[in-house]
């Protein structure tokens, strides 16, 4: 484009730089909304479905597994993807892939189709999970805070929503319209990354305005003007795993999600086992799942705030505990404790997000930083919701896959101590 041609569009456009942010927010805001809908959609839905499809424990600790050993996977290529396409592609990629998983799901007529289409919308859900970190490094560099809490809430209400709603859904609609539903989220997510792709490919993005307004200032001072061609995105040069803060991030992030992802699996037919109903269970995941709500609306504004959030971390791990003993000796009494003390224990998911960009110093430290995080901790953690549902089976009982949790644990805080150190992922990679 020429110095003219870019000279006009950003004379011509009267639009304020705050309209730009506003697709990408709104883009940030729709896909985090649809990270983990294809997740607490079928949990609660996975006994019924078993019955219907002839499936049991070994297959649902294998549904369990598959959300984990997708974020892995693509947490893993992302990185390298998200460079060569950029990230608001690979935002868009991720949407699209997202809602064609969730639909197809909802067309499955066997256990390895709806094993299939859920791990397309995964594999979309994972590409996700790793570009809306440096997302919001680049276009909201001076909002970490706020926009880190804003995009983990609503993460949070689309983990609660769907968990909520699957059995009623199922109950009145039939357990197909419960599971594909949630696609057309998937689709209105992926609507502002077109329109942010768009205004690129015109060069009325806020990127080619401020270079043009930049270029222009330079022109009429007599300086020499700057290339108008934006540079492309930087790779990381560093090797993350050389890191503390990365091994840190890794061992808090992945066995936060293993647990995690152990009780979405595995937190319904334990408490229909005791004696309650499926409805319950549903219930009680978005219980587990609203209160991550007090982690992502506290955690993200305490975390740029205090040097070295370890001592929150000792907090949840203790609410882990407690939360973990109520559910082994006693879990129909004060069910609602319990679930809730073991809900606000992943509160260190929140904090690993936010510490991605308070740990880097550039997008592409970010990225690299969140790539192998996510990845690496989603490979350690897929194997819990598996390995909870074995021992289970080998003890016919819960005091063993209890005892694996303990031990996690005690892993999580050796790496958030590593993790909440002040210091950055450049300095030491």
């Amino acid at each position: 484009m020429s110095a003219h041609a870019v000279s006009a569009t950003a004379a011509s456009s009267a639009r304020p730089l705050w309209q730009d942010r506003a697709w990408v927010l709104a883009g940030i805001v729709l896909s985090a909304f649809t990270l983990r809908t294809a997740v607490t959609s079928l949990t609660p839905l996975l006994e019924a479905l078993g019955h219907e499809f002839g499936f049991g424990s070994t297959m649902t600790g294998v549904f369990g597994m598959v959300p984990t050993a997708a974020f892995a996977l693509f947490g893993v290529a992302t990185p390298a993807l998200a460079h060569r396409i950029g990230l608001e592609r690979a935002a868009l990629l991720a949407m699209a892939l997202a809602a064609a998983g969730l639909f197809a799901r909802s067309l499955a007529g066997g256990t390895w189709p709806l094993l299939a289409a859920s791990a397309v919308a995964l594999a979309g859900m994972g590409i996700g999970n790793v570009v809306l970190p440096p997302l919001v490094k680049r276009y909201f560099a001076d909002r970490v805070g706020t926009l880190s809490t804003a995009y983990i809430t609503v993460l949070q209400l689309g983990t609660i929503l769907p968990a909520l709603a699957a059995v009623p859904l199922a109950q009145q609609a039939g357990w197909r319209v419960s599971l594909g539903s949630w696609s057309l989220v998937a689709v209105a997510a992926a609507l502002p990354w077109l329109a942010v792709l768009w205004l690129e490919k015109r060069g009325d993005s806020a990127q080619a305005r401020a270079l043009a307004d930049t270029h222009d200032r330079a022109v009429r001072s007599g300086d020499e003007a700057p290339e108008l061609a934006a540079p492309p995105a930087p790779s990381a040069r560093g090797r993350v795993w050389r890191s503390p803060v990365a091994l840190g991030m890794t061992l808090m992030f992945g066995m936060t999600s293993l647990i995690t992802y152990s009780m979405f699996t595995w937190l319904p037919k334990l408490l229909t086992e005791a004696g309650g109903s499926a409805a319950l269970g549903g219930s009680m995941v978005a219980l587990f799942s609203t209160l991550g709500l007090v982690g992502a609306l506290c955690i993200p504004s305490l975390a740029v705030r205090i040097a070295n959030p370890f001592p929150l971390v000792i907090g949840f791990l203790l609410c882990f505990l407690g939360g973990f003993a109520g559910l082994l000796l006693a879990p129909m009494q004060l069910t609602f404790l319990w679930v809730a003390l073991v809900g606000l224990g992943p509160s260190t998911f929140p904090l690993a997000l936010t510490l991605i960009n308070l740990r880097t110093r550039t997008p592409a430290g970010s990225a690299a930083l969140s790539g192998f995080m996510q990845g690496l901790g989603y490979t350690v953690s897929c194997l819990g919701p598996l390995l909870f549902g074995w021992l289970h089976d080998l003890s016919h009982g819960w005091s063993w896959p209890f005892a694996m949790l303990a031990a996690c644990l005690l892993v999580l805080g050796a790496g958030a101590y590593l993790a909440c150190k002040p210091r950055m992922l450049e300095d030491s990679w």
